[in-house]
């Protein structure tokens, strides 16, 4: 058969397509007269029972999109009653109804259709076609550049739990490309789904220029493991492929097999530094050690380790890690700080950071270092003049930038900001960062401070308590930057600071019980592109401390919301007021049914403290004491159970009909939060 064109777009005569001239000449026949289209084999039989049924008369055809038909006729009657009708599409059965309309859709754009419809009764008797009718569907889209061009696949700094990709596109202007993501361990036959990237466009944002791309993240992996991903382009429009790619996460740092050890004491401590190898363990004896300089570099496989493997050690003053490569430092009591500018590859584990100013800091780009299990302890008290960025306050617990990073399991208390990365323009290639398990205690300003994050940083399961701000995102530029399963209790200003016109934020499955709103943010600035599902937050009476208002008890303050790029729902909110009102994006509503109508919380939710299993205090005076953190762990039967959504790699293991919305699972095991 023949391919024939209508305008740009070419049609086969196959699967319900047929040429325009043949399709004509069936509909009006060569005097032009419009006649009833009839194809062997298509009339059904007229049955044994008497009853004649009349033709559908009035049939019409309507198109309404590029891609859709719609139908509509007069009924038919018999002496036995019309039970439905047949459908035809040029002579194919597409449908049954029993309506007097139907809709054809998953058409092609700009193409001719003629349609014809059969009554039928119970007795099997069936009336003649109806006389055909014909439509052409409206073209597609005629922007310019709809079409996706996929660009470079690249994975970069994968960390030991997580993959972040990126795949650069051109093209695809309108925005309606969607990657979706599988992944499985090398060599295992079964898949697992991943989350969509998400769709970042080009634009210019806070000292960068974002690029066309799709985004995202794998979670939840085991360290030292290849994984292999499948990445799945569809645009409508065109472009649509499918493309793998393996990658490897990054192990543990552990000393090398069989590594010399060399045990050190504070008089010979420089000595030994100074001609230290790569692979050597330099084991500290107990006493007091001077801060030092450290001037050797270990290797992929062969790091020089520093540790304590007793106690008695003390590090009095500051380490100097700058430039280093491939050194640990393990189980060492510093007081002072450690400085790591422009390290790489470098593990800061099951130490004690005792310090006056700050903590742990890499200031310059630095790349793939690992800090896991330490305390790290400040000098900032737990008082309202300490609050904010102007307050009385002092140091950066753990302050990084660049790729690769891994910051877990720590407790950070007494700081202005607990964890931070680099702002504004000493920002530098801050992405593929993991930010997880954390126990946070007293940030005067922020409790992790994930500004200016590129794309990829993950904050997850980190416990945050007694601080003016939770996590704050001022701005993600482009992103996403996921933000899942975090508790905060006691946030006395905005659990989520969402400032400076940040774009690209994943809110998952967090937990907030705050004074004030519950879900404030004054930012002044566009919220752009923000995905939020499956949270849980409650707020109440609010106040006024160092001189910020954290708002008057609304469930939800979100006024510089975008709403044509918002994408909220499955929450839950609530207020020890008793009331229901808040704003979305310049909308305000005062119930639960208005903001479900109003907004995009179509299955959003009502809740109040009564939806924990144990009794959680509402923090009416958040400067009084260092609240302890509460249990919030879900009621059985309580609102939340099994009202979230379904997330790929978030909630795959949920227990019941759905997802709990909140920061945990009803019967799963808590996280392990601080050192291990």
């Amino acid at each position: 058969m023949e391919s024939t064109y209508l305008g740009d777009v070419k049609h086969n005569a196959f699967n319900g397509i047929i040429p325009l001239v043949a399709l004509l000449l069936s509909i009006t026949g060569c005097g032009g007269e419009a006649t009833r289209y009839s194809q062997a084999g298509t009339v059904p039989s007229p049955g044994n029972s008497s009853g004649v049924i009349v033709s559908p008369t009035g049939l019409t055809a309507i198109a309404s999109s590029s891609s859709q038909i719609n139908l509509s006729w007069v009924a038919s009657a018999n002496n036995t009653g019309v039970i439905a009708y047949r459908v035809y599409r040029v002579g194919a059965l597409i449908a049954t109804t029993t309506s007097t309309t139907y809709s054809d859709t998953d058409l092609a754009a700009l193409t001719l259709y003629s349609y014809t419809v059969v009554a039928f009764d119970a007795d099997g008797n069936a009336s003649p076609h109806a006389a055909s009718v014909s439509a052409i569907t409206q073209a597609g889209s005629t922007i310019s550049g709809s079409a996706t061009v996929p660009g470079a696949i690249t994975t970069p700094n994968p960390t030991l739990n997580s993959i972040s990709i990126e795949w650069a596109i051109s093209g695809d202007v309108d925005n309606n490309g969607v990657v979706s993501v599988r992944y499985r361990r090398l060599g295992d036959s079964a898949w697992n789904q991943g989350m969509s990237l998400r769709r970042v466009p080009s634009g210019a944002s806070q000292f960068r220029v974002m690029t066309n791309k799709h985004s995202g993240s794998i979670l939840d992996l085991q360290p030292d493991t290849t994984y292999e991903i499948e990445l799945s382009l569809n645009d409508p429009n065109g472009g649509s492929t499918t493309q793998t790619t393996t990658v490897t996460t990054r192990p543990v740092p552990v000393p090398m097999a069989g590594a010399p050890v060399k045990t050190i004491t504070p008089s010979t401590f420089a000595a030994v530094a100074v001609a230290a190898q790569p692979g050597d363990i330099l084991d500290l004896s107990p006493g007091a050690y001077s801060g030092f300089t450290f001037s050797r570099n270990g290797s992929s496989g062969r790091p020089i380790v520093i540790r304590a493997s007793s106690g008695g050690v003390a590090i009095n003053g500051t380490i100097n890690l700058d430039g280093r490569q491939w050194v640990y430092v393990d189980g060492l009591t510093i007081n002072g700080m450690i400085r790591m500018n422009g390290s790489s590859n470098m593990a800061i584990m099951r130490s004690t950071i005792n310090t006056t100013g700050s903590g742990i800091v890499f200031q310059t780009r630095s790349e793939d270092n690992y800090i896991a299990d330490n305390r790290v302890i400040g000098v900032t008290q737990w008082a309202e003049s300490s609050l904010g960025v102007n307050g009385n306050n002092v140091g950066e617990g753990i302050q990084v930038t660049g790729p690769g990073h891994v910051i877990m399991n720590n407790f950070v208390q007494g700081f202005r900001d607990a964890i931070s990365l680099m702002e504004s323009g000493e920002a530098d290639d801050q992405y593929s960062i993991d930010i997880l398990n954390n126990d946070i205690n007293l940030g005067a300003d922020d409790a992790i401070e994930s500004d200016y994050c590129f794309n990829n940083c993950r904050i997850m399961r980190n416990r945050i308590t007694n601080s003016f701000m939770g996590i704050s995102s001022q701005p993600t530029l482009g992103g996403p930057q996921y933000i899942i399963r975090n508790v905060m209790y006691n946030v006395v200003f905005e659990p989520f600071k969402l400032h400076n016109g940040t774009d690209g934020d994943v809110i998952l499955h967090n937990t907030v019980v705050k004074n004030g709103s519950a879900f404030v943010v004054f930012s002044g600035e566009s919220i752009s592109h923000s995905y939020v599902r499956n949270n849980l937050m409650i707020g109440g009476p609010g106040g006024t401390y160092n001189g910020f208002n954290n708002g008057n008890g609304q469930v939800m303050q979100l006024s510089d919301l975008d709403r044509a790029t918002a994408d909220f729902n499955y929450d839950a909110y609530g207020s020890t007021l008793g009331t229901f009102s808040g704003n979305f994006g310049g909308i305000s509503f005062s119930s639960l049914s208005a903001m479900r109508s109003n907004t995009t919380e179509k299955n959003g939710i009502q809740v109040d403290l009564g939806v924990f299993a144990t009794t959680v205090t509402f923090p009416d005076s958040p400067m009084t004491a260092l609240l302890p953190m509460a249990d919030f762990r879900i009621r059985p039967g309580s609102p939340a159970e099994d009202a979230g959504e379904i997330i790929p790699n978030v909630n795959d293991s949920f227990i019941g009909s759905a997802p709990d919305i909140g920061a945990y699972e009803l019967g799963a095991a808590l996280p392990i939060y601080g050192p291990r």
